[in-house]
């Protein structure tokens, strides 16, 4: 058992407690001003330092480009086709990647990362703790976490080049809706073999013989019955309008991913009721639909009633994940909104709010003591746990 003392905690959910403990194992077992501490527990003296839960990147792909040895280490887009739902982005990911030691000493204890966003549906993604294990099946957290689907520029440019569809924006839509239209219709023809089994199995006759298996089918009767979501890469206003569009039209939970533009339709996303992973912010001008990126975006997103989550999308260094929410603060919002948005909002956008997002009793312990304020540009990591375990910076 351990518990950190005198420490300034700033959580999502209780709020600011000066002079608080937490007390924790794998799990955080109390929290508060008042807490008794056991005889044999370890102590560490916080005194002068902030607490807060571990930051969550809700939109990476971590792992799956390795841009120090080029070619060799992209492993994320697999182009070859514009649908390829049966994809899992962690058969790609490594572990060994330099990229995954900047991502502690940024406070940051959970990223989602997956394929990228060359196909219209490009596969599976998952969330992961950077524990430093051998293998990611020891750092999953959840997976899938949501299919990768994309809008605008990229799939269009991709197999627009190749002389196949999509070109156009409306073929990119026209894919999306074929593709879980051939998924419904999949689990209508698995539903009556099951029926037909059934009547067989009663009547002590010859069941009938299965359909075949599609993987990527069943991952997208996953989507149509809203196990998982749609992870929806769209910058620009028409094309989240048209994932929304979409989203009502099959039914399909979505999070809605950079969306570069929601300013511009703030009262159809909030009543879409989608959460939006804001970003990559800090980057240039890398095509037309990224020209009106800015931070203003998430606050005016979360002044309209949007759950708001803040990402790198692996464009920044997420060693300076913490100037993300800095940024929103300096364009107005408030300091309690930008820790929801690196913390309980991407937890809850990602369906892992029972485990992570805050510090709460029987929450794993995802903890990051920081030498002052996260927000104060000055600050650094001091101490990172994830679940219990003290994670090593170097």
């Amino acid at each position: 058992m351990k518990a950190i003392i005198n420490a300034t905690i700033f959580c999502p959910v209780n709020g600011l407690i000066k002079g608080g403990t937490i007390l924790f194992d794998k799990k955080i077992k109390e929290i508060g001003k008042t807490v008794v501490i056991p005889k044999g527990t370890k102590t560490i003296d916080a005194e002068g330092k902030f607490v807060v839960p571990g930051f969550i990147d809700a939109h990476t792909h971590q792992g799956l480009f390795d841009g120090s040895i080029g070619w060799a280490g992209a492993d994320g887009n697999e182009m070859t086709k514009p649908v390829t739902p049966e994809m899992r982005g962690i058969d790609s990911f490594n572990p060994d990647e330099p990229s995954l030691k900047e991502v502690l000493i940024g406070g940051v204890t959970c990223i989602n990362t997956g394929p990228g966003s060359g196909n219209v549906i490009s596969g599976e993604a998952f969330v992961i703790k950077p524990t430093g294990a051998a293998v990611v099946d020891e750092m999953i957290v959840k997976a899938p976490s949501g299919l990768k689907v994309a809008f605008g520029e990229n799939p269009k440019r991709v197999h627009g080049a190749e002389k196949r569809t999509p070109s156009t924006r409306m073929g990119v839509a026209s894919l999306l809706r074929k593709a879980l239209v051939d998924a419904i219709n999949h689990k209508r023809e698995l539903q009556a073999y099951l029926d037909k089994a059934e009547e067989a199995k009663k009547k002590a006759e010859t069941p009938p013989n299965p359909p075949k298996r599609d993987l990527g089918l069943e991952t997208l009767i996953k989507v149509i019955n809203r196990e998982i979501p749609i992870h929806a890469h769209a910058h620009r206003a028409d094309d989240i309008a048209t994932v929304i569009r979409i989203a009502k039209e099959f039914d399909i939970d979505v999070v809605l991913i950079h969306c570069t533009e929601g300013h511009k339709i703030l009262k159809l996303v909030a009543k879409s009721k989608f959460p939006a992973v804001i970003g990559p912010t800090i980057m240039w001008t890398s095509k037309p639909e990224t020209r009106e990126r800015g931070f203003k975006t998430a606050v005016d997103l979360n002044k309209a009633g949007v759950k708001v989550c803040l990402q790198t999308d692996s464009l920044t260094p997420m060693n300076y994940f913490p100037i993300l929410p800095m940024n929103v603060i300096k364009e107005g919002m408030s300091r309690e909104d930008a820790l929801k948005c690196v913390t309980i909002n991407p937890a809850e956008a990602l369906r892992i709010d029972d485990l992570v997002g805050s510090l709460e009793s029987g929450k794993d312990a995802d903890i990051v003591i920081w030498s002052g304020d996260p927000f104060d540009f000055y600050s650094k990591v001091d101490q990172v746990f994830i679940n219990g375990s003290n994670v090593s910076l170097k």
